[in-house]
């Protein structure tokens, strides 16, 4: 091979390898680059416009990312809080030294009286959502009803909070503090997610570090998971956004943004036995409840009346309909758990158990877009149409929906 054919051997091995990206990155700088170096040609080439232009790409668009992150965390940051939940617990007196006449309980507390004092419990994260003093976090932080809240700003200042609104639907609630002139954090819209769109995730990590940020991407939407809490309690969420921006212990409640400093999700949960998996609550989700709590001081919530499964491939199989989608109308394990509640807006239109719920308003339930997401959308008082399969034949069927009761 002549010297040119060798040197054009080369140089086409070095812009295939810059093309590849990340392999050209390790390649051509521990092998390539050095040898290019020693000859005038691969001097010449490594000054060439295409490289130098190529590798300023590259720079550019880390630059870039990152630029974005710490804008949105200065932007952002003035309106999430940590929660702090504190209860008044009971003090016990503690032995230092070994019983001598309990053998097994060295050194433990035993319950020998005491004072009471207010105690930390637990905590997570909240953001500004009003600067009235309206804040936004998950129903699991703030669930109990005996505990005290109070929410810590980045600067330092302390509020003491009430719940003003649990959700009974989504794992959402809304604090109110006493303060004026808050700043306050910009709703996106998380309908428009795409997978693998950059996110990034703001809160009080394990309780402790206040304003942790993490950056991940969207690695799924409309994903449904059961989440529990520290209490035993659980919850199915559904069409949650799924991330591997990393969220901790601590992070419920904080917000999940756009890299335009827009909240999309309410981060909820973390997925314990896997790394890099959590999720978030699509903002859109909360977005009636804000603007009814706003409107009337509480969550009002549109009521349809009846107990069902959503079906998918494997329930219809299963039990053997003829849908692979809509809402199937069933009974719980408990005499009380009805199909559909007596004197309910689904009993006076006449629905039954064993009914399948196909469209509402002409839009199909898929396990996407599930009833309650749908008939969520409307407000106590709406009328809706619903085609629904009975007995093997389909029909439609007007409701007006009631307001949810407590």
């Amino acid at each position: 091979m002549s010297n040119e054919n060798y040197r054009g051997f080369w140089a086409a091995t070095i812009i295939v390898s810059l093309v590849v990206g990340a392999f050209s990155g390790a390649f051509g700088s521990f092998f390539l680059k050095p040898y290019l170096e020693k000859t005038n040609w691969g001097k010449d080439f490594l000054n060439s416009n295409i490289v130098q232009q190529m590798a300023g790409q590259k720079e550019v668009i880390e630059v870039t990312e990152d630029s974005a992150t710490i804008d949105v965390v200065k932007k952002v940051s003035p309106a999430v809080v940590s929660v702090v939940v504190t209860k008044e617990l009971q003090n016990f007196y503690n032995l230092t030294g070994p019983d001598i006449f309990d053998f097994w309980n060295l050194g433990q507390t035993l319950p020998q009286g005491g004072t009471k004092e207010k105690k930390e419990v637990g905590g997570g994260t909240g953001f500004v959502i009003d600067e009235s003093g309206l804040i936004l976090t998950n129903k699991h932080v703030v669930s109990d009803e005996q505990a005290e809240y109070s929410v810590v700003f980045n600067d330092g200042k302390k509020y003491e909070a009430s719940v003003l609104a649990r959700d009974t639907v989504n794992d959402i609630a809304v604090l109110k503090i006493k303060a004026n002139n808050l700043a306050v954090v910009e709703l996106g819209d998380s309908d428009k997610l795409q997978i693998g769109q950059t996110v990034i995730a703001i809160g009080n990590a394990l309780g402790e570090y206040r304003n942790t940020v993490t950056r991940g991407v969207v690695s799924g939407v409309n994903r449904s998971i059961v989440a529990g809490d520290n209490y035993g309690a659980s919850e199915l969420l559904e069409n949650v956004i799924q991330t591997d921006a990393a969220i901790s212990p601590g992070n419920s409640g904080g917000p999940l943004l756009n890299l335009g400093g827009q909240v999309i999700g309410i981060n909820s949960a973390i997925n314990l036995q896997g790394q890099s998996l959590g999720f978030a609550i699509p903002v859109n989700q909360a977005k009636t409840v804000i603007d009814s709590v706003k409107k009337y001081g509480k969550i009002v919530r549109p009521w349809l009346g009846v107990r069902y499964v959503q079906i998918n491939v494997e329930i219809a199989k299963a039990n053997k309909l003829n849908y692979e989608y809509g809402a199937l109308i069933i009974r719980g394990e408990g005499k009380e758990d009805l199909a559909v509640v007596p004197a309910s807006p689904a009993d006076k239109a006449g629905l039954a158990e064993n009914d399948i719920i196909l469209e509402v308003n002409g839009k199909k339930l898929a396990e996407e877009n599930s009833l309650v997401q749908e008939v969520s959308k409307f407000k106590p008082g709406d009328e809706i149409t619903l085609k629904i399969s009975h007995a093997g034949v389909e029909k439609t069927v007007k409701i007006k929906l009631e307001e949810r009761k407590e």
